[in-house]
């Protein structure tokens, strides 16, 4: 419990798979509907960014100030860009998209991370 409350990175990743296990849920979905992986990715981010601002904003980094939405959004920009073209990559070698996507959860997790750490919440270091 000690941990919990001083690791701002242990934090992360429980809150992480919360969020991870939200964005992979509706990117399932919609692969499960039919929609193309890159649609499917789209409409998940968008919904991820969203759910996972407030929830890393206020457990994690303990700031809740709305205005940081800009940077965060650069972020989880940033973060789509190199799961659709590693999901682009994975395609190409026959890879099932779920399992792709599964397998790309924690490299890009700890990538947002230090990204949010650095360029989103970076007045509340502790």
């Amino acid at each position: 419990m000690y941990l919990i409350k001083k690791s701002k990175f242990v934090r992360f990743l429980l809150v992480g798979v919360v969020n991870a296990l939200f964005g992979y849920s509706v990117f399932a979905l919609m692969i499960c509907l039919g929609l193309d992986y890159r649609y499917s990715l789209l409409i998940a981010t968008i919904c991820g960014v969203l759910f996972n601002f407030k929830t890393i904003g206020a457990i994690v980094f303990k700031d809740q100030n709305n205005r940081l939405l800009a940077r965060f959004i650069g972020v989880y920009l940033v973060i789509y860009l190199l799961n659709a073209e590693s999901l682009r990559i994975v395609k190409m070698l026959g890879i099932n998209m779920l399992v792709a996507q599964a397998i790309l959860v924690l490299p890009l997790a700890i990538v947002s991370y230090f990204l949010n750490k650095t360029f989103v919440f970076r007045g509340n270091r502790q």
